[in-house]
């Protein structure tokens, strides 16, 4: 079986940071390597998710449930785009 193809990643950090990143790794048994990679991949999905998930308060939620249960009657400029678009496809 082939080996998986990866990637490098490489970052210039100080002292410090390293210390304590090293200090968090040991403490959860982990080598320095898999602890970075463990926390940057979770990082990187809590990110995405959030980014990608819309939320709405209470208020809001019930203001769009009412808009899709009995939505307002179009507008005049609604009303020509429809007209602009029909005569568009028929044409």
């Amino acid at each position: 079986m082939a080996p998986s193809p990866s990637a490098r990643l490489e970052a210039r950090i100080s002292p410090e940071t390293k210390a304590l990143i090293q200090r968090a790794a040991d403490l959860q048994g982990k080598s320095l390597k898999d602890f970075t990679v463990t926390i940057l991949e979770a990082e990187a999905y809590k990110i995405i998710e959030r980014h990608q998930t819309l939320k709405l308060s209470c208020e809001d939620s019930e203001a769009f449930i009412n808009a899709l249960i009995n939505p307002p009657e179009p507008n005049p400029a609604l009303k020509s785009a429809v007209a602009q678009y029909n005569q568009s496809i028929a044409g």
